[in-house]
């Protein structure tokens, strides 16, 4: 893992992929592929629901002091919120988590075992949200949602053992570009103040406006997020043209990043997303937003979830818990 810290700098060493994946990535991956698992674009979205669920059975969970399932008011039906505290003390940082799952797949449950591990490691309240999913519910409904739910933790974490002063917005794949949107939106909007975004392997581009990254032609097939997926992904969720060029669809199109909050950003050597993370890093520090880069060339799109399973998912849990721990000590 090569880590890089930016402040409003150019970046001369580009983080690149290793010549091997990490042996224990490929063991993931040699297992998936005697399962035969069919790929995604050929499944129903439900289908593909179910198949990731399954897939998920694989990971546990860490005990928490308290958890609990709170159903809010959203912009268009009712938001369930899953709340995460790792300790009986209050005034806890909180952090909103935002699954991924390229807008179309995981929940509450798919990312349970990524809460656990940063509400005790960075002795946060977390507040993961399950959004409205595509293609039921294209653009821009995930993004009101997870905006809903912001402005929401914003107004209740006091009751719930939080700090509303100390707030901090994450997620991984999907949920990257969610937190990048969210911080944009709340910059334009003035609204809630955002101490830091944890954005992990963001996908932050739009395949169909953004010309493709030389990060998605390297790692195309093969590394369990694949190119055509990610255009599958996108048409399930960008269902109207006119949203194509919606800097709150794809972040790496907006024009001025300057006011948004400082960011950590996770990219993997063997992502199809790892160049448009990249990008996204440079573009922040060069409007003047501080950034702490961290590329692992070993490993592959997804790898946070895999704890219990990758060692870098572990190592890489506790760099961003220092992170948010750093931030809200600050």
């Amino acid at each position: 893992m090569r880590c890089i810290s930016l402040r409003t700098m150019t970046i001369d060493d580009t983080p690149v992929k290793a010549e091997a994946l990490d042996p224990e990535i490929k063991t993931v991956l040699d297992v998936m592929d005697e399962q035969d698992v069919p790929p995604l674009p050929a499944l129903t979205p439900q289908a593909a629901r179910e198949q990731f669920e399954a897939m998920n059975e694989f990971t546990e969970s860490e005990s928490v002091h308290y958890t609990q399932d709170i159903e809010i008011e959203g912009p268009d039906e009712p938001i369930t919120i899953r709340l995460y505290k790792p300790t009986p003390a209050d005034d806890l940082p909180v952090l909103l988590f935002l699954h991924g799952g390229g807008f179309v797949l995981g929940d509450l449950d798919s990312h349970d075992n990524v809460c656990t591990a940063l509400a005790n490691r960075a002795e946060a309240l977390v507040l993961s949200v399950d959004y409205r999913l595509a293609p039921e519910h294209p653009f821009p409904a995930a993004v009101k949602d997870s905006y809903a739910a912001l402005e929401w933790a914003e107004r209740y974490a006091d009751d719930l053992g939080g700090d509303p002063e100390r707030l901090a917005v994450g997620g991984d794949s999907a949920g990257g570009n969610l937190t990048a949107s969210l911080t944009l939106l709340a910059n334009d909007r003035d609204g809630p103040e955002i101490d830091r975004q944890l954005l992990i392997y963001p996908a932050v581009g739009t395949t169909s406006v953004i010309s493709q990254p030389a990060s998605y032609e390297e790692n195309a097939e093969g590394y369990f997020l694949e190119a055509d997926e990610m255009e599958w992904f996108q048409r399930n969720y960008v269902q109207d043209p006119i949203h194509a060029r919606n800097e709150y669809a794809a972040p790496l199109l907006a024009r001025d990043l300057s006011g948004l909050p400082p960011a950590s950003v996770v990219t993997a050597g063997f992502d199809p997303l790892r160049d448009d993370g990249i990008e996204y890093a440079r573009r922040l520090a060069a409007d003047g937003v501080d950034v702490t880069h961290r590329n692992y060339e070993t490993m592959i799109h997804g790898f946070l979830s895999m704890t219990g399973v990758a060692s870098n998912a572990e190592a890489c849990l506790e760099e961003l818990a220092s992170d948010l721990t750093d931030t809200f000590d600050n």
